[in-house]
């Protein structure tokens, strides 16, 4: 009797380890775009909720140690079809409570594969490419442990389609780092039939990602403080600072944006210009806050016009960023240093961080995405250019002046004029930097540049011409040149002027070498779309003598000992004649 209940006993664990291989089979050649619609993500007007993993953390009220190998059938009703899928996931269980792990298999890529010497090279991945009409961006994706590349490791490589032998490399035009353990490489484009990807040096080829075209491309997104999610799109066509009618537009959600049965929908609640904000479905938000980012860094979001057709995306849903790449940054040395500068002003106490814009002629869409980031750190935010700076003829510090304008609640702009300085007789970039180097500009100001209340901005986020359009009840002053004033450097030497006829960074302004809006504010007077260097140039612009900003500088950070300036680079026999 008891031999035959040991044979029992074993005949049915015998039985029970073939079904389990049946399924560990079953579950090799699942789709998955079905397991990951088992995880939870893909709910929407037709399907059910697949919650049972997730009420397992609901029902146990005590810690569970070690693994627990699931397995079940999940019965979704979709108005007259009974979808049935079957599904093995594990499931990691500890002390801080229950968090789901799903364990996949990645294809082996046709293309040379990566040495697997390096394992944390093995994991790097391209994640996908944006080509741009002068340029490609290629993004890669790292994981948390991996040593990022720098200029030297890599080359970009053009291929002929399914094949791994390079018909040109090229060195990348530069490598940055962004947020989320994201690399990205700026590429020259690549020649009409040919595929981008990179080499990494004695380490082979990484497999070339999606490719994807800027004019028409949903490339950032966040979660604002409201839960709304902001969506930055190429492609819309609107018009300047004119509200859309949202009810034509959709945010869309998902793995794989490709797959309508995956993906959930959200009515949007704005749409202006180049962002759509949409209301966000519960089940994202959730996700949000029960998953790690890189978890989250999967779910993608897009924008469809309704009748018309559904964006491609690289955007993915995630909250207002933190700092948590600031560790990352410091391993990795930048063309121009600017982490360098950035970490000695952080060092001498400076409160500076860095954030990666890579997008072109998005100029409003960047200053909306620089004062969404900015509401939880600053009560204030300027938006001037890298040629400006604040000149306060008082003596208040900006601080004050801030404060002083401000007193009535309302206030929630200060428009600051700018004067716009000329070459100043100079025809080389001055040693001691522009603030010190030019000094003659025109006499009336242009234009204006703004310090805002983010919290106060427009739910559509229009701005143009460097302001926004504000909430209701709340309202912009002019500022008065005698307490604050912007110096704008804007025509300097030739060597330096030059490079705006490249590109202008604002959406709805015109590149210089075009023949549209030739008599538009934003361009020189008299200089046409050609490049050409006019032989007064260094003359040009010089109606005021103007040295306000140049005398503080020089008296503030003049080190007395070598009388040069913090920034300065002492070569005297190639010193511009300074007046």
């Amino acid at each position: 009797m008891k031999d035959r209940k040991k044979r029992g006993v074993s005949s049915s664990w015998g039985v029970f380890f073939f079904w389990c291989a049946v399924l560990l089979f079953f579950f090799a050649a699942f789709n998955s775009s079905a397991l990951r619609f088992l995880f939870g993500v893909a709910e929407n007007h037709h399907y059910a909720t697949a919650k049972f993993m997730f009420q397992l953390e609901k029902d146990y009220d005590y810690p569970i140690n070690g693994s627990m190998l699931l397995f079940g059938i999940v019965r979704m009703q979709s108005k007259n079809h009974l979808l049935k899928f079957l599904y093995m996931l594990f499931f990691g269980f500890g002390a801080e409570g229950f968090h789901p792990r799903m364990i996949t298999k990645r294809n082996i890529p046709a293309m040379e594969a990566i040495s697997a010497e390096s394992s944390g090279t093995l994991a790097i991945s391209i994640r996908e490419t944006v080509i741009f009409p002068d340029q490609a961006l290629v993004f890669l994706k790292y994981p948390p442990s991996a040593a990022l590349f720098t200029k030297d490791d890599i080359n970009c490589i053009y291929l002929l389609p399914n094949s791994s032998r390079p018909q040109l490399e090229l060195s990348p035009s530069s490598v940055d780092y962004d947020y989320g353990n994201h690399q990205i490489v700026r590429c020259p484009l690549q020649p009409r039939g040919l595929i981008l990807s990179l080499a990494v040096k004695h380490n082979g080829n990484l497999t070339p990602g999606p490719m994807y075209r800027w004019d028409s491309l949903a490339y950032e997104a966040m979660i604002d403080r409201d839960n709304s999610t902001i969506v930055f799109v190429k492609g819309l066509n609107l018009r300047s600072a004119r509200v859309a009618d949202s009810s034509r537009f959709k945010c869309l959600y998902g793995w794989d944006l490709t797959k309508p049965k995956f993906v959930l929908s959200a009515d949007a609640i704005s749409v202006a210009q180049e962002i759509v904000r949409c209301r966000t479905p519960l089940s994202i938000l959730n996700r949000l806050q029960r998953f790690t980012s890189s978890f989250n860094d999967s779910i993608k979001v897009s924008v469809r016009v309704i009748g018309r057709r559904t964006l491609n995306s690289i955007a993915r849903v995630k909250r207002q960023y933190g700092s948590e790449q600031l560790a990352r940054e410091k391993q990795h040395e930048f063309d121009d240093d600017i982490e360098g500068v950035v970490e000695s002003l952080v060092d001498a106490s400076y409160k500076v961080t860095r954030h990666v814009w890579p997008w072109i002629k998005t100029q409003e869409a960047g200053f909306a995405h620089c004062a969404l980031r900015a509401q939880d750190s600053c009560e204030w935010v300027g938006f001037i250019d890298v040629d400006e700076f604040f000149h306060l003829p008082s003596g208040l510090s900006l601080k004050d002046v801030v404060a002083n304008a401000s007193r009535p609640s309302e206030v929630a702009e200060l428009r600051v004029p700018c004067h716009s300085f000329g070459p100043s007789g100079l025809k080389k970039v001055p040693m001691k930097g522009v603030m010190a180097g030019y000094t003659c500009r025109l006499a009336a100001p242009e234009r204006h540049k703004s310090i805002v209340k983010p919290e106060a901005l427009d739910t559509s986020l229009i701005n143009v011409v460097h302001h926004f359009h504000l909430k209701s009840g709340f309202r912009h002053i002019n500022m008065n040149r005698s307490k604050l004033v912007i110096n704008h450097y804007k025509y300097q030497v030739w060597e330096v002027f030059k490079e705006k006829f490249y590109r202008r960074v604002a959406t709805y302004v015109s590149d210089w070498q075009q023949e549209r809006n030739v008599g538009s504010k934003d361009r020189a007077p008299g200089l046409g779309t050609k490049a050409i260097e006019p032989l007064d140039w260094s003359m040009r612009f010089c109606e005021v003598k103007d040295t306000g900003l140049r005398d503080r500088i020089l008296k503030t950070f003049t080190d007395p000992k070598t009388s040069l300036l913090p920034w300065e680079v002492h070569q005297p026999d190639e010193r511009s004649n300074i007046y």
